[in-house]
């Protein structure tokens, strides 16, 4: 039985029991919650037609989603609540938020082709999410299954915040293309590579907790020095650099006869070994 006190009584023993409250771990969630609040606050400045500060609101959302799951890991406050809190998270800040941004800036002039291509992209971030949380054992921990939604985000809304900063509105055109159809090949690319099979690489086996040889830290620093000649600029193009790897991954994989399938390719798993057959 159980009354107002947590107490428990073992329905074997008899004796009485103090049960432990359940409750859910402050520090990654308020990540977690942040990264929330990013999706949120760009979807709020696409609507006010500030779609440069949307853009910033998308990748501070990135940065914290980054963090949420190694924070988790390095305090030992992983749980199942703040695995589907950060999946509910990731679908506002790397699904709705960019479809909607994406929409605002230049789909709407499309009319149904532009909702169309929206919704495309935000109904494949949700089929994603949804694979990758049921995936979760199965996948090889070096790879993701298609392009991961974080990246897709970037690659949608990094082509708007160039352009932005470039003063080139919505409705322009750009190498004697519309932008709307620009901005409509880039949010189905997006959405379907995030639901194809090719394997992306997760840069995982990258830990923190690992040393490193000196000269990896001098290029790191090379690497954020560059990054500020030009942010939008470069920021975008490693993005467009990493959503097009995967599909060369994939074909250098195919050519060599080797697995393409990220299921069960870890040798790690060895149970599971049989499923990419």
């Amino acid at each position: 039985m159980h009354d107002g006190n947590d107490i428990a009584t073992d329905p074997v023993e008899g004796i009485a029991i103090k049960k432990r409250r359940k409750g859910i771990y402050i520090l990654p969630n308020l990540f977690t919650l942040a990264a929330l609040f990013g999706g949120f606050y760009a979807i709020v400045m696409a609507m006010n037609g500030r779609y440069d500060l949307a853009a910033v609101g998308i990748f501070c959302a990135m940065v914290l989603d980054s963090l949420d799951g190694r924070v988790a890991r390095m305090t030992n406050t992983q749980s199942a609540f703040g695995e589907q809190m950060d999946s509910l998270s990731d679908m506002v800040s790397f699904g709705a938020a960019p479809a909607l941004i994406a929409y605002e800036w230049a789909l709407r002039d499309l009319g149904r082709w532009g909702w169309f291509a929206a919704f495309v992209y935000c109904a494949c971030a949700a089929l994603r999410l949804a694979r990758f949380n049921v995936n979760t054992g199965v996948v090889d921990k070096r790879y993701f299954q298609g392009l991961p939604s974080p990246a897709a985000a970037a690659l949608v809304v990094g082509f708007i915040g160039l352009l932005t900063e470039s003063g080139l509105q919505g409705t322009g055109m750009l190498w004697g293309i519309p932008v709307p159809w620009l901005t409509f090949g880039f949010s189905l690319y997006a959405g379907l590579t995030m639901v194809t099979n090719v394997p992306f690489y997760s840069f995982k086996e990258f830990g923190m907790k690992r040393s490193v040889p000196f000269a990896v830290i001098v290029l790191i620093a090379l690497g954020i020095a560059f990054i500020n000649i030009d942010p939008p600029t470069v920021g975008f193009g490693i993005f467009m650099v990493y959503g097009l790897s995967g599909y060369v991954i994939y074909g250098w994989r195919k050519a060599k006869g080797l697995q393409t399938s990220v299921i069960s390719t870890s040798t790690d798993e060895p149970d599971e070994r049989g499923l990419h057959k």
